[in-house]
């Protein structure tokens, strides 16, 4: 089972990628501005287990099980999630079935998954709770394989940023807009997901808000600073000038330069016919180079 699984997702990007969904999902930051668990209800916290089943089950097309939740290789498999590392609560009907164990916390930018078979001597003593649900017992714990154990989080932008940064994003404008472009002002040289822009704009159009005609990317120009996306081309800027390069749904900002000799060495590119660097805090403000937009 170990070995299917890993030949389906060697590094566990799908897996981590379907926990990064799963948690954007509930947190619906598009229509609610929440980006964080705390600001969950207790009842959506409870569904994030059934919900990262589900959306797992789609990523893999895991066949329905016979009596567990999903399939794989013909093989029933129990799905359980917690938010606390390998304490997931396992129904009677799961003894003698595999568990695949999901931990993660947006938080801590972690997530973890292993797998476990049920056996008496793998639970704790006694009914449970209520439903008869069980926890794994010490031996039970030792005997998990973890596929993937402290594994990074793809990255949720406003859990890193300073919280003053973060204030300062929600609260300078009533405008999506204006909201945007202090995002990319803050958050330059890192990732930044579209779940992310969509939660700071809260507007359903929120990516128009980044493009060029009225998004950022034009009002944010004046001020040296240029949005790289998953363009083919962007991403090739990015390698040139040692930035992270933008995955799929993702921008890094920078603000830019013109080179001068006094930045002989550092990391650059030729924009616009000119030549371009990462600015630092001795340059001056000048208007960005404009990016291509094609992919090559």
């Amino acid at each position: 089972m170990a070995e299917q699984i890993m030949s389906l997702d060697p590094q566990g990007e799908r897996i981590a990628g379907v926990i990064r969904k799963t948690y954007d999902m509930l947190l619906d930051g598009q229509h609610t501005g929440r980006y964080r668990w705390s600001q969950l209800y207790k009842t959506e916290k409870t569904y994030f287990g059934t919900l990262v089943e589900i959306n797992l089950q789609r990523e893999f097309s895991f066949a329905d099980g016979q009596a567990m939740d999903f399939a794989i290789c013909g093989v029933d498999v129990d799905c359980k999630f917690s938010q606390d590392k390998a304490r997931w609560m396992i129904p009677p009907e799961a003894m003698d079935h595999l568990l695949l164990g999901l931990w993660a916390n947006d938080d801590l930018g972690k997530w973890s998954a292993g797998l476990v078979r049920v056996r008496p001597e793998h639970l704790t003593a006694g009914k449970g709770n209520r439903d008869s649900k069980r926890n794994l017992s010490a031996e039970g714990r030792n005997a998990i394989h973890w596929l993937f154990q402290d594994r990074p989080l793809p990255e949720n932008i406003l859990l890193r940023l300073p919280p003053a940064d973060v204030d300062k994003i929600f609260n300078c404008s009533r405008h999506g807009t204006k909201r945007v472009d202090m995002l990319f002002r803050l958050a330059q040289k890192r990732p930044v997901r579209r779940a992310v822009v969509a939660t700071v704009a809260q507007q359903d159009d929120y990516m128009k808000r980044v493009r060029g005609n009225g998004g950022s990317r034009s009002s944010l120009q004046p001020e040296g600073i240029v949005i790289l996306g998953q363009y083919s081309s962007h991403g090739v800027i990015a390698e040139e000038l040692g930035l992270p390069v933008p995955g799929s749904g993702e921008f890094v900002s920078v603000r830019l330069a013109s080179y001068t000799d006094r930045h002989k060495g550092a990391p650059s590119v030729v924009l616009d016919g000119r030549r371009w660097v990462v600015a630092t805090s001795e340059d001056p403000v000048e208007m960005a180079p404009v990016l291509p937009d094609v992919r090559k």
